[in-house]
């Protein structure tokens, strides 16, 4: 039995860990092959020379696909050429395009993130109480034009580069999917530069959308809720709450996205463009 994107080649970015790596698994599964982009590196401190994307293409040789592993940044215009330069001259042809790459600003700072706890907990005791907060965010003041720059470069930076890059090389039938978040419509307090890229990557998705649909290319985004990566672990004693807010009462798993992913890549979708697809377990559901 052949899968829903058999043959197709797919480029991921962002795809060593995570939600990336569960793209590229999957999209492998359903018979695609598949370029790992992925900076890489020994992120998590195991003083391995195997970086998280190569371990994600040799899981994908094992189902049987050819793969490519790129190293490019992403936020680099002429890193997202390379990036998707890598894919024709591998395989001869691109077809779909997951804009995955992200990160949200707080990593190694969970200082930070034990102070927006703080902050969430003193403004919801004054709520209950009856009283008007005297406790007040302050992510807007604390962060710095670098962590602005930075993360609005991985993601919106990123997206446009790549798909820039991308569109002249594709033929009718090609797709895009750009992960987007329900940050990026409902916001939330603490993460502006985050709120700010994912909100710029929906509207982007739907500027190329009405664009692109005369060469035939569809271009949709997932906007994903809180979902179980090393990312939303670093939320420490904020889950418990996250959990309580969402009506599942759970954080939502990585193949939840993939799947989202696929199915918008896939010509079961052939009518779809311009929309966002949201995973969230009913935690905002006004997409």
């Amino acid at each position: 039995m052949t899968g829903i994107c058999e043959g197709r080649v797919v480029v991921i970015t962002g795809a060593g860990r995570g939600i990336g790596r569960e793209h590229a698994l999957e999209f492998a599964r359903q018979g695609a092959d598949v370029v790992v982009n992925d900076l890489g590196g020994d992120m998590d401190g195991s003083g391995s020379s195997i970086t998280p994307a190569q371990e994600v293409a040799e899981e994908v040789r094992a189902l049987g696909r050819r793969v490519i592993v790129n190293g490019d940044d992403v936020s680099d215009e002429a890193g997202a050429e390379k990036l998707i330069n890598s894919a024709i001259e591998e395989f001869g042809r691109l077809d779909v395009l997951v804009n995955n790459a992200g990160i949200s600003g707080m990593e190694g700072r969970p200082e930070e993130v034990e102070r927006g706890y703080d902050i969430a907990m003193a403004q919801m005791a004054s709520t209950m109480a009856g009283e008007a907060p005297t406790v007040h965010g302050d992510a807007t003041e604390r962060t710095t034009d670098d962590d602005w720059h930075r993360v609005l470069a991985v993601h919106l930076d990123g997206t446009f580069f790549c798909t820039r890059a991308a569109v002249p090389l594709m033929t009718a039938g090609g797709c895009i999917v750009n992960l987007g978040s329900i940050m990026g419509t409902s916001g939330g307090a603490g993460v502006p530069a985050y709120c700010a890229a994912k909100a710029g990557i929906l509207g982007l998705t739907r500027a190329q959308a009405r664009e692109l649909v005369t060469r035939g290319i569809r271009v949709n985004a997932i906007a994903p809720g809180w979902i179980e990566t090393s990312m939303t672990d670093d939320l420490g004693p904020m889950r418990p709450l996250i959990a309580a807010q969402t009506p599942m009462g759970r954080f939502g798993d990585v193949d939840d996205i993939a799947w989202a992913a696929v199915y918008l890549a896939s010509d079961e979708a052939k009518f779809v463009t311009g929309q966002v697809l949201s995973p969230n377990g009913g935690w905002y559901m006004s997409q």
